[in-house]
Order: C-alpha cells, then structure tokens, then sequence
C-alpha cells in the first residue's frame, strides 16, 4: 500500500483482553451476551488508571506531532497531563489536533510517500479508545479475519491460506486490491456500521472530532471527506470495523450459502483473498463485488484485482493440461505449486520478487548513509536488520529466498566498505576477511511447519 499512510504508524499490540483489567472483561461479557446489543456506557470506565495503561501501550519513540511535543516531555508531569486529558476527553472540550504529515523516501530512493503523525497526547487517547471499544468488536469479528487484532498476526494468516488450499486440492484464488482504502473510507457509512454496536455519547463525539481533525501540510491545513485518521492508534479498529460489515459478514452469511463449491476468505486489515473450488462460484462474486464495495464508497484496482487458477497440477498417470497453475501473492509471499521432499505436489511460499529487491535496495541505501560509521557499529545494526528479516520472511520453504537477501546484504556492505578510502575497490576476499572478524548470522527458518505440527 505504498503511496498512502498506513494505519501501523505509532501502533503496538498486545495480549488478549482477559488479562488486562476486569473493566474490560466485563466490556467483553456484556457484548458477548448478545450480539445485537446497542452499548451506550462505556466512556465510564476510562478513569486516570486507564489512561495510564493506554499510555504505556503507546509507542514513546515516534515522531512528534504538530505542538512539538515529546514522550519523554509528557511524562515528566505524567499523572497532571492524564488528568487533565481525562477532564477535557470526559467534558468534551478535548480538541483533536491535526495531523502532521510528513513525506518519507520509498525503498527505491527516489520516490517518496506521505504518513500522518499525531501528537503523542493524541495518541495515547486514541489508545484509550480502543482498549474500550475493541472487548467489543472482538466478539464481533470473524476467524476469517487477521490483522491488528489481539493474538493473531500475519503468519497465521499465511498459514490458514496454505492449510485451505491444501485441503481444498487447489482452487481458483480471487486476489483483491482496494484502491486507497484508508483514505477513501466513507465516514458516513462507518458511523452507520458504528450505531449498530456502539452508541456511547462520548466515545462517539470524540471519534468524530479525529474523523474531522484534519492534516497539516507545509502550514496548511485541510479536512479529507473520507478516510480514517492518518497513523492514527485508532485508524486500524476503525477500518477492521468496517471490512467486517461491508466483506466479512456479507461473504459469510450472504454468498457462502449460494455457492456451489466449498470457498473461503483471508483477510489481513485490508489485504485479503478468496479460495473458490469452482470456477463459476469465483466468476460470479467476482461480478458482483465491485457493487458491493461500491455500495460503501470503495473502489477495486482494475489491474490488481485478478482470478487466478491455482489447480494442483496432476500426478504421475493423471492427464497433462495445457497451462500450468498459475502464482498468488499474499503479504510478502508467492504461493505457488512445488513438489514435496517426497515428491508429492504442494503449495509452496518465496518471498515476493519485488520485497525482495526492496529490502536489499534498503540496505544498500542504509550501508551508503552510515559508510563512515565504525564498522562494529554497522556490524551490529546489520545483524539486527537480518534477524529482523528472518524473523517474518524466515518460513519453511523460503531458505532460497533468505539466502539470496543475505547475498545481497554482503554484495550491498562490500561496495560501501571499499568507499572508506580513496584507495581501489576492495576484493571480495578482502571482504571475507572482513566477514570472519565481523560474521553475519546465516540465514534461519524461523517460522517451520514442522515444528507447528509437533509443539
């Protein structure tokens, strides 16, 4: 979703709501009783003590926002600040600044993209907020369903795609691309998808004024029509909220019981696809589906938007097709058709051609910046950066793929090692002698399907 600002700015998660407060387990019980319940009184339970676990859930090392204002600043006085942000939040005087926006480079170096950054007091309400609201939706929402929700993560996502294609045998997979989603989400079907669960007075108002709030850009201020707050802590509930009603629900209890084959959804905030056995089944909500997000002001990529056939290819004996199945991709991932150990045909994961050259353009730019840094220093950052590397694309199946980023972090700390001095270009074996002073780690599986089926 290059191009747009993404809601992760500024976010962190945390454990499963059982063991933050029992303020918020009864939120929880009381949702969970039933479903259709309208909650109006949940403002109540934000007091000091709640605002002071929002805040230690809120990132401290973020970039300020439009009044300059630093963690380290707002905790010198920590109890005085909440409180008075408690009084202004309860008697609705709070006034939801404007967020800053700032342009970041892209991993190609040249081009770059806008993110929103709220003040730091800002966030930690938006925090507040979404520790009330989310013990309800959390009853809500659908296992379908994976990003930026307590205990679930993209792994797990990529999993239940490769456990479903591999029960289902191969399918047709409908891969869907929503144009801008968190800048053209409509702001008045998401308070119609709001009244339906939650009617609290003063959790409402206040997320209207952030709807309202505004970007401030080289001094000018402007007020989007649609969208949800730029890298705000509340912008990832927000948009959860509403793929829930306009997909989730509907694929659910509206379609599934009309098709004809088995299918099912994945969705991670608003990256998501559909596993159709028929070919028909996945034709005719291809169909329909741009009316449907339509419907709620959302707009599918033309070019993005595909059908894919992603049929297991035969076995030794079964008649030869023509064309051979074709690749999906799902956050970071090229799922394809491979043969197992055994020799057997499953789904197998590489990671993305193009995050692959992202991350080694990354790095290179990176070793570029810090070329004069002492190299104990760039050693250990650059071990981080593997670690950190490894530690989501480091699944069964992608050794290849590690491997060749970690050819690219040598090729990329050799150029620039050999830059320090106006002397020739160092060789590679003089790099290698570098490497046995200064070794990176090698590449690690860190995610194994082995392991998952044997805890």
């Amino acid at each position: 979703m290059e191009g747009t600002s993404s809601p992760q700015d500024g976010v962190e998660e945390h454990g499963p709501v059982a063991t933050i407060s029992p303020k918020l387990q009864r939120i929880a019980e009381l949702a969970r009783e039933d479903p259709k319940r309208v909650l109006t009184t949940l403002a109540h339970h934000i007091d000091v003590k709640w605002l002071e676990e929002a805040y230690g859930r809120v990132r401290k090392d973020g970039a300020v926002g439009v009044d300059g204002r630093r963690a380290d600043e707002y905790a010198r006085d920590l109890k005085k600040n909440l409180g008075q942000l408690l009084d202004r939040f309860k008697s609705g005087t709070y006034r939801a600044p404007p967020v800053r926006r700032v342009y970041i480079p892209k991993a190609d170096g040249h081009k770059t993209r806008p993110i929103g950054i709220p003040t730091f007091e800002d966030k930690v309400l938006q925090k507040a907020v979404v520790m009330a609201l989310e013990p309800v939706y959390e009853q809500d929402f659908l296992d379908c369903s994976y990003g930026f929700r307590p205990g679930r993560s993209a792994h797990q996502a990529l999993e239940r795609v490769w456990k479903g294609v591999m029960d289902m045998g191969g399918g047709w997979v409908l891969e869907v691309d929503i144009q801008s989603y968190f800048d053209t989400l409509e702001h008045g079907s998401l308070r119609a998808i709001l009244d339906q669960r939650v009617r609290d007075g003063v959790l409402r108002r206040m997320i209207d004024k952030w709807l309202k709030a505004g970007v401030l850009e080289d001094g000018r201020r402007w007020h989007p029509e649609a969208g949800t707050p730029q890298g705000g802590v509340i912008s990832p509930l927000l948009s959860n909220i509403y793929l829930h009603e306009v997909l989730d629900t509907w694929f659910e209890h509206q379609v599934k019981p009309v098709l004809g084959a088995p299918a099912f959804l994945v969705r991670y905030a608003d990256d998501f696809l559909i596993v159709f056995k028929s070919k028909r089944d996945a034709e005719r909500v291809l169909a329909v589906l741009p009316k449907r997000f339509g419907k709620y002001g959302l707009t599918l990529h033309p070019e993005k938007t595909r059908l894919v056939r992603f049929e297991r290819p035969p076995h030794r004996g079964e008649p030869r097709r023509e064309d051979r199945p074709g690749t999906f991709y799902l956050l970071g991932f090229t799922h394809y058709w491979g043969r197992s150990v055994k020799g057997g045909w499953v789904v197998k994961r590489k990671t993305e051609k193009s995050r692959l050259k992202r991350a080694i353009r990354r790095i290179y730019l990176w070793c570029k910046r810090v070329q004069h840094v002492e190299i104990a220093k760039q050693h250990k950052i650059l071990c981080l950066k593997l670690e950190g590397h490894d530690a989501y694309y480091g699944i069964t199946g992608n050794f290849r793929s590690l491997k060749l980023f970690r050819h690219g972090v040598h090729r990329a700390w050799k150029t620039w090692l050999s830059r320090r001095s106006r002397a020739q270009p160092k060789s590679w074996a003089w790099f290698n002698r570098v490497l046995l002073t200064y070794p990176l780690p090698r590449p690690r599986i860190v995610h194994s399907a082995c392991r998952a089926a044997n805890p």
